[in-house]
């Protein structure tokens, strides 16, 4: 799913922007690289070669999981695949900031004030695609 959502956010010419290691950031990246695009890595640690070999650009910052605010503040929109609690710090930066996020198999959350489900949950790589970009051109 994730090597999906990279190879169609390359060929919609979308800069991929996440963590830069391995398991869905990995599969994200190598996507993006297949379908010709560019992939930024922005990594918890001081050396830029841990970054998976997928990444274009990678960023250390050293500051650990921190790193999450910059992965998300980075980005125009959010799509969470599956994920532990990185991802969930992610999404929850991202709406405190206004940032949409469309989810997919990840994490399930309800507005405590509102009663809503905050994130926009799709089923297929497209979908996941077409709507992030939607959502971030709404935002403009």
């Amino acid at each position: 799913m994730a090597e999906e959502v990279g190879r169609l956010l390359a060929l919609k010419g979308v800069v991929l922007v996440c963590g830069g290691l391995g398991g869905v950031m990995e599969a994200a990246c190598r996507g993006v690289r297949s379908g010709g695009g560019l992939a930024v890595g922005i990594l918890p640690g001081n050396d830029r070669s841990a970054a998976n070999q997928w990444v274009s650009l990678p960023i250390a910052t050293g500051v650990g999981q921190a790193r999450n605010m910059a992965v998300v503040r980075s980005s125009d929109a959010v799509i969470a695949i599956g994920g532990a609690y990185g991802t969930l710090s992610e999404i929850a930066f991202a709406l405190d900031s206004g940032i949409p996020v469309v989810g997919v198999q990840t994490w399930r959350l309800t507005d405590r004030y509102k009663g809503l489900e905050p994130l926009h949950e799709v089923s297929e790589a497209y979908e996941a695609v077409e709507l992030a970009i939607s959502l971030s051109s709404q935002k403009e």
